[in-house]
């Protein structure tokens, strides 16, 4: 969509323009009549409304209906510096996001996050599959002396095998998920990732996106031919061109280290929030101080929530106190 003042990009449950804060109520510019998110022609959605493509449920009223698995809503508080939260949110039918944290003897954390791809077999078993073995094999490993670094190849190739042997509910079309893992180990990070979950570091001055998407935006980007503006385009913007899953072109993560610096938050999330958050500065605004780790969860899904929802939610938080 556009902004009918500014032409800004928009999404389609936006209430106003991030822009020029025009109300976008009754006043958009559909550009392309079809699926909502991904701008996919009107052939791509079936007769229940959802996107062949990237699997939006394009008639939320019905989706809505079909709510009530004990995925709708995950919470997950290990400690008073590590939790996480994974919602619905408010179009989607079910929850194909993933996540899963652990706390190990030595001051060591472990976050993974993971976003079943909608247009795969099964992207929820996928996830859940993906999520479990990495946060299993990591504790395992870590535990027998493996570095970090070594510890997330380890992982991810531990679960490609597992999706591999997931069984295929579209021929010819694997399960498969976007994943952020991090082992937080004497104020360092290690995070590996494959497709567009991001980390990001959040502290006031500070904040900034660690991770690059492993997507077809960021591809075109490094070429450097054409804008970013011009790059973000219904063909461009949500296609990844990584993933975990048999039919990936690469299943060996990007993995980077990052100094935890002063006292602040590390952020591991899916687009389901980050679609909402055009700069990481903004994160900073999101989370009030003095608040309890699990609240910083709940007030990073509420936002996404309340600016639309329009794909699952989820986060990891951890806090490194001064």
């Amino acid at each position: 969509m556009q902004c009918p003042n500014c032409n800004a990009s928009v999404f389609f449950e936006d209430k106003f323009c991030k822009e020029c804060g025009i109300s976008l109520v009754n006043n958009l510019i559909d550009d392309a009549v079809g699926c909502a998110k991904c701008h996919a022609p009107p052939e791509a959605i079936d007769s229940e409304g959802n996107c062949c493509h990237c699997g939006f449920c394009n008639k939320p009223d019905s989706c809505g209906e079909k709510s009530g698995s004990e995925r709708d809503r995950i919470e997950v508080l290990v400690s008073p510096i590590l939790a996480g939260v994974s919602d619905k949110g408010r179009r989607h039918h079910e929850n194909q996001d993933y996540l899963a944290l652990r706390e190990l003897s030595g001051n060591t954390y472990i976050l993974v996050v993971c976003d079943g791809v909608s247009s795969s077999s099964s992207p929820e078993l996928a996830a859940k599959t993906a999520g479990e073995t990495v946060c299993q094999t990591l504790a395992t490993v870590i535990e027998d002396g493996y570095t970090s670094i070594k510890a997330i190849d380890r992982a991810f190739a531990i679960a490609q095998q597992k999706l591999s042997h997931l069984p295929y509910q579209i021929e010819n079309i694997a399960p498969s998920t976007t994943i952020v893992a991090a082992v937080i180990k004497d104020n360092v990070a290690a995070i590996g990732w494959l497709g567009d979950s991001r980390a990001y570091w959040v502290s006031p001055n500070e904040s900034q996106q660690i991770t690059k998407d492993d997507s077809l935006l960021e591809e075109i980007l490094s070429l450097r031919k054409i804008s970013e503006t011009e790059a973000k385009n219904p063909g461009y913007a949500h296609a990844i061109t990584r993933w975990l899953g048999t039919d990936t072109p690469s299943p060996k993560p990007s993995i980077v280290k990052f100094t935890l610096p002063t006292q602040g938050y590390l952020l591991l999330c899916t687009d389901g929030l980050w679609n909402y958050i055009p700069n990481p500065s903004d994160l900073e605004i999101l989370i009030k101080p003095n608040i309890d780790i699990l609240s910083v969860s709940h007030q990073l899904v509420d936002f996404a929530n309340n600016s639309g929802g329009g794909d699952n939610i989820t986060v990891a938080v951890f806090r490194k106190d001064v």
